[in-house]
C-alpha cells in the first residue's frame, strides 16, 4: 500500500506544476457554464420545467467544476503502449493496475479541486437563478461528497478499461471518442439528466456514468431526498467493485498476450 500512496503522491506533485492548464481551463468551463445557464434560463422562460430553475443552474455549475474528472485522461500510458515503452513498467514489482489507477486517480482528483474551488467561488457570487445554491442541508453536502469520492473511484476504473481495450487496439482515439460520448451524454453533462423524460431516468440513473456526477448532485440539490442516499451510495460502490474487476481480468488477460515492438 506504501508504494501505491508514493506513486499517488508523485503523480500529486506532477499535476501542481500545471498551474497554467488550471487558469485557462477554469476560464474555459466558466464561459460554458454562463453558456449553458442562459440556454436554460431561455428554455424556462418559454416552457417551465418541473425542476427549479435554482437546481438546474447548480447542476450546471457543479458539472462545469468537476468536468475535469470525467475527460483526464494519462497521456503517458497511451505513448507508453504506442512505443513499447510499457515494458519497463512491466518489471516494476507492483500490480500494473494498480499503479495506473493511483496515477490517474491523482490526476483526476487534484485536476478537480484546482478547478473546482475557484468555480464555487465565483458561482456562489452570481445572482440568484444564475449561480450555485446551497446544499439543502448539511446532511446533504456530506452524502454528496461522499458520492463524489466513489463517482471518482468509478471513473478511474472507466478510464483503465479504456487502457486495457488500448493494448489490443495501439490506438485510443476511436475507443475514447466513443466511451467519452457515452460519459459526456449520461453523466448529465450535455444535458441534465433530471431534464430527460421520466421513463428514460428509470434506466439511465441505472448505468455507471450516471453515478459518476449525477447521483452527488442530486444529492446535493436534495431531489434525491436522505432517505435514497444508502441506495445511491450502494450502487455508486457496486458498479465501482464491478468496474474494477473487469479492468483487472481485462489488463491480467492482456499482458499475457502483449507484444513489445521491436522484439
Amino acid at each position: 500500500m506504501k508504494s501505491y500512496l508514493s506513486v499517488f503522491r508523485m503523480r500529486w506533485r506532477m499535476e501542481l506544476q500545471y498551474r497554467g492548464a488550471v487558469v485557462g481551463g477554469f476560464f474555459c468551463q466558466v464561459f460554458f457554464g454562463l453558456i449553458l445557464v442562459a440556454l436554460y434560463r431561455a428554455l424556462y422562460q418559454s416552457k417551465p420545467q418541473a425542476m427549479p430553475i435554482a437546481s438546474v443552474t447548480t447542476y450546471v455549475w457543479l458539472q462545469q467544476a468537476f468536468f475535469r474528472m470525467l475527460l483526464a485522461s494519462d497521456a503517458d500510458l497511451l505513448d507508453k503502449i504506442r512505443s513499447g515503452s510499457i515494458a519497463y513498467d512491466l518489471c516494476r514489482p507492483l500490480n500494473l493496475y494498480g499503479y495506473y489507477y493511483a496515477r490517474i486517480l491523482a490526476q483526476k482528483l487534484l485536476g478537480s479541486l484546482m478547478r473546482a474551488a475557484p468555480m464555487f467561488i465565483f458561482a456562489a457570487l452570481l445572482p440568484a437563478g444564475w449561480g450555485l445554491s446551497a446544499p439543502v442541508s448539511l446532511s446533504a453536502l456530506l452524502v454528496s461528497v461522499a458520492g463524489l469520492l466513489l463517482g471518482l473511484c468509478c471513473v478511474c476504473a472507466l478510464e483503465n478499461i479504456t487502457m486495457a481495450i488500448t493494448m489490443r487496439t495501439l490506438d485510443s482515439r476511436g475507443v475514447q471518442a466513443m466511451l467519452n460520448l457515452l460519459m459526456m451524454t449520461f453523466s448529465g453533462n450535455i444535458l441534465p439528466l433530471t431534464l430527460f423524460p421520466d421513463s428514460w431516468q428509470k434506466v439511465i440513473t441505472l448505468l455507471p456514468y450516471a453515478q459518476l456526477l449525477d447521483a452527488p448532485i442530486r444529492l446535493y440539490t436534495g431531489e434525491w431526498p436522505l432517505s435514497e442516499a444508502p441506495r445511491v451510495l450502494a450502487l455508486q460502490a457496486a458498479w465501482t467493485i464491478a468496474l474494477v474487476g473487469l479492468g483487472l481480468l481485462l489488463w491480467k488477460r492482456h499482458q499475457k498476450k502483449l507484444v513489445i515492438q521491436g522484439g
